[in-house]
């Protein structure tokens, strides 16, 4: 193959990547189907260890998994799963009459599923749309209209690669005419519910129209408000918080602008209130006529680590708009994130490295001067220890008290939480409780709560502290621990590594550990509990978490540190962290497996390339393992944030980069490498080929070590909805794990 600048090199298995030759295709379904029975000749001995964890696995998944209802006016909407059904449905009822279906039957108090069907009303039955979607129903956006008549939402259509829009009228549950649209990557309702603007993109999935659809209307065709034909210009939409705007978002490579149009008067035009830097992150609210910005763009032409929030007055003309600061900078207390409702303004914060949650009230003096948060009166959720992740919920009602959260820890199922801003009372509404097998779900009033604890705190404005220091939020502390730890790098960077064990099971150095690493797109690295983990834990596995750069949590640059050609400082960081593991007799140095996501399967592999002795095993799950011919020839839609990433093939010192910490390109002869396990798709959405290229090219090249295979194991696409098929894939992986350490 040849790189535009002249470079070339071999690759005797880029016929696997030919779609369109239909010899080719043949072959790699005979080369697939020899994969499938290679992996299950492999695992045969282990299909007992199998059975017993697919037992331990299913029975630690919720087995119901509805949700908990959120209130938006005077519905409470959910989602439930029929007994029988693959696919949940979406329903709603009226929260006046939903008090007499409170429950006050152990284990739980709560919302009833079952009795409140009576007063129910479904919205949407997933598992009908999945007959009209080829047995898949994946849905991506799904927005309820402000006066509660329609739902705008869209399913992913498999046969054509693009996600369709359909309208429902909740009255009377049919499909609306209009709008129907296909390509469809964002919607926004206006605030009289009248009508939706949405944005389509190209086949190349470059979002760049924008349309409004007014229902009702006796015009076939929907307005066309924008079209950038640009290839690299994207734009996205979303309604302010109050629904009085919708913001429009238009990035490009020379700049990042935001539009506001009226919602009132969707057809009006749009007035341009920001504009910054290329493809920076920004979101516009509206509170009281005052616009509130939150971004991380550069302050006064100097670039900045970290997100921060500005304001601005509405009524000022657009050339004269100043933005001021709402907070005095503190490098100690980050903001990670901001949520709005008519009385509150809710922070998440970061500081040093631990996240935490406050309300300010609203709204703000009318001072200019930005002050330091602490002048704000902020009022502080009492959280538990070792919070790895905050996320906002769903917060539609502008007008209601209550916002919720969702608190995820190493040590805890993940917390669905609603707190009432007004009262600074705590609910935890869902939690799994792993002790007692079963589920938290709660909604009503606090004191028609059955349990050994309370489910509603107040804490003390003064002493910032519980009242009732009863654990309420199923820990696992007392089971499993949890420590953090700083690891030098090549360079002298310090990375963060958390290390969840067993006390009870560890065994010195003789432990096994999985080692996670995802390191891209500035995410966070997922350290969530999860309940599949806990058949390592109990096995006297170490589970640990590197926090690489490249990834997120640690400021812009922490991100820009591990991409483009800076690529490489993520591998050196993962396997700084490994080798500190064996080095400090966490784990026996023949016993270090790894695991990566995505990109952080490149990661992975490319730490394999690097050291393939510090690692006996790996488990990679749809991975992206060769960059430089993808990101050359993309046989996929890819956008500005994918090459940003990994660079730009044509411009050659991205590309030499690129060669050094591609997977593909980077495989070591005449070496034994660890045992992997490469789990992929059929969908040619995950790029099944890269995973088998990688296989064949490993065995082709490395020493062959029957204890240490190389194997392939395909998955179908509902894997995720399927309780079964999950429980399935992920007793396989860890049956995987815990051969390759025994052998």
């Amino acid at each position: 193959m040849t790189a535009p600048h002249g470079e070339t090199w071999e690759d005797n298995y880029s016929w696997m990547s030919k779609l369109d030759d239909k010899v080719a295709m043949r072959h790699m379904d005979v080369y697939m189907e020899q994969e499938e029975k290679y992996t299950e000749a492999v695992l045969s001995e282990t299909q007992q260890l199998q059975n017993k964890l697919q037992s331990e696995i299913a029975s630690r998944l919720p087995y119901d998994l509805s949700s908990p209802p959120f209130r938006w006016g005077p519905w409470l909407y959910y989602r439930r799963v029929e007994e029988g059904k693959q696919f949940p449905v979406l329903c709603r009822r009226l929260a006046s009459l939903n008090e007499e279906f409170i429950s006050n039957k152990s284990p739980f108090s709560g919302f009833d599923f079952t009795s409140g069907k009576r007063i129910e009303q479904k919205l949407i039955d997933y598992n009908q749309e999945a007959e009209r979607f080829g047995g898949y129903a994946f849905e991506e956006l799904c927005e309820v209209s402000p006066d509660h008549r329609h739902i705008a939402y869209t399913m992913y259509d498999k046969d054509n690669d693009f996600f369709k829009l359909s309208v429902r009228d909740l009255i009377t549950g049919a499909l609306c005419d209009k709008p129907q649209a296909d390509w469809v990557s964002n919607v926004a309702w206006t605030k009289n519910g009248q009508s939706l603007f949405y944005v389509v993109t190209d086949h190349y999935k470059r979002p760049c129209k924008l349309y409004c659809s007014i229902l009702g209307s006796n015009d076939d065709d929907d307005v066309l408000l924008l079209e950038e034909p640009k290839e690299n210009v994207y734009i996205s939409i979303r309604h302010t918080k109050d629904f009085q705007f919708v913001t429009l978002y238009i990035f490009s490579t020379t700049a990042s602008k935001v539009f506001l149009i009226d919602s009132a008067n969707p057809l009006s035009g749009m007035t341009l209130v920001w504009e910054g830097e290329p493809f920076v992150h920004c979101v516009v609210e509206h509170h009281r006529g005052y616009l509130y910005l939150f971004t991380d763009a550069a302050r006064e032409g100097q670039p900045v680590d970290n997100h921060y929030l500005l304001r601005s007055p509405i009524d000022i003309a657009p050339g004269n708009k100043v933005w001021e600061g709402v907070f005095v900078d503190d490098p100690n207390m980050v903001i990670v994130d901001v949520d709005f409702n008519d009385t509150h303004l809710v922070l998440i914060l970061r500081e040093g490295q631990t996240l935490r949650l406050c309300t300010v009230p609203l709204p703000l003096p009318t001072h200019k001067a930005a002050v330091r948060l602490a002048e704000h009166s902020p009022r502080f959720l009492p959280l538990p220890k070792h919070i790895c992740e905050i996320l906002p919920g769903p917060n539609y009602d502008f007008n209601s008290s209550t916002v919720r959260f969702t608190i995820s820890s190493p040590l805890m199922p993940d917390a669905v939480v609603d707190y009432d801003l007004m009262s600074d009372k705590w609910n935890i509404i869902q939690q799994q409780n792993l002790l007692h097998e079963r589920t938290r779900i709660l909604y009503g009033k606090s004191s028609t709560l059955i349990d050994r604890s309370p489910s509603s705190l107040r804490f003390d404005p003064e002493e910032n502290r519980h009242k009732d220091e009863e654990n309420l939020w199923n820990d696992l502390s007392e089971f499993y621990a949890c420590e953090h730890h700083n690891v030098c790098s090549h360079d002298g960077v310090m990375i963060p590594l958390t290390v969840v064990y067993s006390p009870r099971n560890k065994k010195g150095n003789q432990n096994s550990a999985l080692l996670h690493g995802h390191g891209a797109y500035g995410e966070l690295l997922d350290k969530r509990w999860r309940s599949e983990l806990k058949s390592l834990l109990d096995r006297g596995w170490l589970i640990a978490y590197a926090d690489v750069r490249g990834g997120g949590g640690r400021g812009k640059k922490w991100h820009h540190d591990g991409r483009r050609t800076m690529k490489l400082n993520s591998v050196q960081d993962f396997l700084c962290c490994g080798k500190f593991l064996v080095e400090e007799n966490f784990v026996d140095e023949n016993k270090l497996a790894a695991w990566g996501y995505s990109a952080g399967g490149l990661l992975v592999a490319s730490a394999i390339n690097a050291s393939p002795e510090l690692f006996r095993a790996a488990v990679l799950k749809v991975p992206f393992l060769d960059p430089t011919t993808t990101l050359l020839h993309p046989i996929l839609p890819l956008t500005p944030v994918d090459y940003e990433e990994f660079g730009y093939p044509f411009d050659v010192e991205d590309f030499q980069v690129m060669q050094k910490y591609s997977p593909y390109n980077n495989i070591r002869n005449d070496v034994v490498y660890p045992a992997v396990l490469i789990t992929s798709c059929f969908s040619t959405r995950f790029g099944v080929w890269e995973a088998a290229k990688w296989a064949a090219r490993v065995r082709e090249r490395t020493i062959y070590d029957p204890a240490r295979p190389i194997l392939l194991n395909l998955t179908t696409e509902i894997v995720e909805e399927n309780r079964y098929m999950r429980s399935k894939e992920l007793a396989l992986e860890t049956a995987f794990l815990m051969k390759m350490m025994e052998s």
